[in-house]
């Protein structure tokens, strides 16, 4: 399974749209890209064939990780290609030695990355992210985190669906007491971004965001102390990524939704374009590995995106059996 947002973009690549017998030709670079403005690179030239370096010379398209560059010239003697950097809306960038090139690539790692992002939004509200806190009680509102820019990622929040406490707290560190946990009513309350307050120290605080959601949550607690923990689970929505180095864990994205966007990427892109012949087949397999047998009626955008339904209604059966709706009276939440 894939821990990076790298990693599931590779995975796509293995698993959808570059069979082991119709890998793109490629080969990498004996020595960094170390600067955005630098304009020549070298390559190892034994994992070409002498047609795929003849292909390197002027005006072909090259890729090495997101960026896209045209080359405009071909050294064969020095193994070196002069370029014209950050090609067709890509952006340029250092590369490690070692990094891979590819040349023409028939579907372009910015492109799937791109995909992988519009996937990962699309989600909710069909299916969605949770995330537990453990706040405390107080009259009033109380923030969701602490105050400055982006220092979290609570403006994603939706809604809470569950709330349980103690309704006291113990001073010792023992895991079980004679009180169980019960439900408590609270809800989430909208703010404006950036959101300016006064804390208990009397000292003016602003909280705000610069990306996702443009909104600052605070949450009100009914029927309970003051000072009391209280464990509040909320509807979250996927972070979007913003570098393939963006863990899964930290976007929201469980294992089990792995499949789901992998399946809607390779059909964005899919649909897009006329599958080489060699590709059809291997896509049509994973379909049917994956013991959804493909109609041959059905085109394999249409077969993908039916595959993908399926999956999202597991999920959603799952989080309904897992986190049944609270009951909404006047906005407040009452935990089922």
């Amino acid at each position: 399974m894939s821990t990076t947002i790298g990693n599931l973009i590779d995975r796509i690549y293995r698993e959808y749209l570059e069979p082991p017998d119709s890998v793109e030709s490629y080969s990498y670079l004996t020595g960094a890209i170390s600067t955005t403005g630098q304009t020549t690179f070298n390559y190892e030239e034994d994992l070409f064939s002498t047609e795929e370096e003849d292909a390197l010379d002027a005006g072909a398209i090259i890729e090495i990780g997101q960026e896209i560059m045209f080359s405009k010239s071909l050294n064969v003697v020095t193994n070196e290609v002069t370029v014209q950097r950050g090609a067709r809306g890509t952006t340029a960038t250092t590369h490690d030695a070692g990094s891979i090139i590819k040349i023409a690539p028939a579907f372009t790692r910015k492109s799937i990355y791109d995909a992988v992002s519009d996937q990962i939004k699309n989600l909710f509200p069909t299916i969605y992210a949770t995330e537990t806190l453990s706040l405390t009680s107080g009259t009033g509102y109380r923030l969701l985190g602490n105050h400055g820019s982006d220092q979290d990622s609570y403006n994603y929040m939706i809604s809470p669906i569950k709330a349980v406490s103690q309704y006291t707290d113990w001073s010792t560190g023992s895991d079980q007491t004679g009180l169980t946990y019960k439900p408590v009513a609270v809800e989430l309350i909208d703010l404006p971004n950036p959101f300016t307050y006064t804390d208990d120290t009397q000292t003016e605080r602003t909280k705000t965001y610069t990306t996702g959601p443009d909104v600052v949550h605070a949450l009100q607690f009914y029927g309970i102390d003051s000072g009391h923990t209280v464990y509040v689970t909320f509807k979250k929505k996927f972070v979007a990524p913003t570098a393939e180095a963006n863990t899964l864990a930290s976007i929201g994205l469980e294992e089990e939704y792995e499949p789901i966007v992998m399946t809607g990427v390779a059909a964005q892109l899919i649909s897009g374009k006329d599958i080489n012949m060699i590709n059809a087949p291997y896509i049509t397999e994973q379909l049917q590995a994956a013991a959804f047998p493909v109609g041959s009626a059905n085109s394999i955008s249409s077969s993908l995106l039916r595959y993908q339904q399926l999956l999202i209604q597991q999920a959603r059966s799952n989080l309904r059996s897992k986190y049944p709706e609270a009951v909404l009276m006047h906005g407040v939440n009452y935990p089922t």
